[in-house]
């Protein structure tokens, strides 16, 4: 049997395993994939939200993604928490130099709970650095407001009101140097995704994906399964819509066969495809 893609996730740890590090092996082997993995961030975290965090000293982030690549034969990357300025410099210098194929950046800002992951430095140093090395991005519209500098929609904003401003975020991260804009829609009214590429000549595709929401407490990092299902898709070849299309797929059953665990917002069911 031919060998697995290999996925490098770099991200913060969650010890409740609904995101982060442990959930990105998870929905790796869901999809046939291997994960390898660079902790940015130690955080304090349950279920019932995010209560300290300590990021990775950059040396050991540093060494860890050399020795990773030495090692493996990378064939996509996806980037979630960073912790730090710090950190997040480091990354970029990591990718800056191997030009890796398949970068999915989830650019993630805050804790469904409230707490601020990465301070305004290490926001800075996502948005003008990594951001431009990603082939896809996929914030929230929450996220995307606020790296592109614009007004955050208002909770629950239905879809035929949001349309316009979703897609004046995506132009402006396009113009941001963003290639490809993947604006997920967990903060809408209904859940539609909003995907924007650059085409050759300076076309855009944009398409739109529509969803059902689910009454359902097991929503703990469907932000970090989205972007790592991402990545394995990519890896496997892909092409990028169609990849789209079967990670919000995975998430929505993922969410729906989850069992209730903890006692606040649980971890999906990331190996139901198993």
């Amino acid at each position: 049997m031919p060998a697995p893609p290999v996925i490098l996730s770099i991200a913060g740890y969650d010890p409740s395993s609904g995101a982060g590090i442990t959930a990105d092996i998870k929905t790796a082997a869901a999809f046939g994939c291997y994960a390898v993995t660079c902790i940015t961030a130690l955080t304090v975290q349950s279920t019932q939200g995010v209560f300290a965090v300590e990021p990775v000293a950059a040396p050991i982030v540093r060494g860890t993604l050399s020795r990773l690549r030495e090692d493996f034969d990378i064939a996509a990357v996806r980037i979630g928490m960073l912790g730090s300025a710090t950190v997040a410099s480091t990354v970029a210098d990591f990718l800056e130099e191997w030009q890796f194929p398949n970068i999915v950046l989830d650019p993630v800002l805050r804790s469904s709970s409230g707490a601020s992951l990465l301070e305004k430095a290490g926001l800075d140093a996502l948005r003008n650095r990594l951001l431009p090395l990603a082939d896809l991005i996929t914030p929230n519209s929450c996220e995307a407001a606020t790296l592109s500098g614009l007004d955050p929609l208002p909770p629950d904003t239905s879809w035929l009101s949001a349309k316009t401003a979703i897609t004046q975020l995506a132009e402006r991260m396009h113009t941001m140097g963003a290639r490809g804009v993947l604006i997920t829609g967990g903060h809408l009214a209904e859940p539609v995704d909003f995907l924007s590429l650059q085409q050759p000549g300076g076309i855009r595709l944009v398409r739109e994906f529509s969803g059902q929401r689910l009454d359902s407490r097991s929503t703990h990092g469907t932000g970090c399964a989205m972007a790592t299902a991402l990545a394995c898709l990519l890896a496997r070849g892909v092409e990028t819509s169609a990849a789209v299309a079967e990670a919000k797929d995975y998430v929505h059953e993922a969410i729906r066969l989850a069992e209730p665990l903890g006692r606040g917002a649980g971890p999906l069911q990331h190996l139901y495809r198993r």
